[in-house]
């Protein structure tokens, strides 16, 4: 399965009006990153960055100025995403302004039914929240250090680890096997781990008293009682 993790930063809230002006991307191949990123800078034409979208990322129409237009990089966002799902932290606002720029430019929306919302995975998974990406990178552990402002490429290669985390998707590959030297091991990725059976069995814990009176009580109930499954 091909997954791109993805972010945008923006002019402003407004998907109406304000403009993509930056996105990133991450490819995963059945849960695991492939190296290939997507990482673009995007001139909104007339639209001002907003002071307050400034203040979280930083991009400045200075900046923006001599980059491409929308128009001029969709094919490679196209191409870049192809057939993969979309996963996005808050998809909404994101999927929401992609959305607006292909309207923009006659193209069909990205259906919801390929889009996966990292953030309501977060709140189903830890209701207490929080659930922002930072606090995300907290619970997993994740070196979000060098996250001084929002980035669209850093937010998607953090976002990455965040979602490989949630799903369990770093966990190795368990099966039980047989082991040439008794018991029973565990087949991982890097090798078996041998569980040795005991030489001799514990002591049983219960007093003859007890199951005498445990025997008497399931001859009461009679054939039907659960326990005649795993008598004899």
């Amino acid at each position: 399965m091909r997954e791109i993790i993805f972010d945008t930063e923006t002019t402003g809230l407004d998907s109406r009006e304000d403009r993509v002006i930056e996105i990133g991307g991450v490819e995963l191949e059945n849960q695991f990153p492939t190296g290939r990123t997507l990482h673009l800078y995007i001139n909104p034409g007339d639209r001002k960055v907003h002071p307050d979208a400034l203040a979280v990322h930083g991009i400045t129409d200075e900046f923006l100025k001599d980059k491409p237009s929308f128009a001029d990089v969709v094919e490679q966002i196209v191409d870049f995403f192809g057939d993969a799902r979309w996963v996005a932290h808050n998809a909404t606002f994101d999927i929401g302004f992609i959305n607006a720029e292909f309207d923009r430019l006659g193209l069909s929306p990205i259906a919801i039914d390929r889009v996966t919302d990292t953030l309501a995975l977060a709140r189903r998974k830890h209701p207490m929240g929080p659930n922002s990406l930072d606090a995300l990178c907290r619970r997993y552990g994740i070196d979000n250090s060098h996250r001084a402002k929002h980035g669209a490429l850093l937010d998607s290669e953090l976002l990455a680890e965040v979602y490989i985390e949630m799903i369990g998707g770093r966990q190795a590959a368990l099966g039980l096997v047989t082991s040439e030297i008794g018991g029973l091991a565990v087949q991982a990725d890097d090798g078996p781990i041998i569980v040795m059976q005991r030489e001799r069995l514990l002591a049983p814990r219960l007093s003859e008293t007890e199951i005498a009176a445990h025997a008497a009580l399931v001859s009461k109930i009679g054939a039907k009682a659960i326990w005649m499954k795993y008598s004899g």
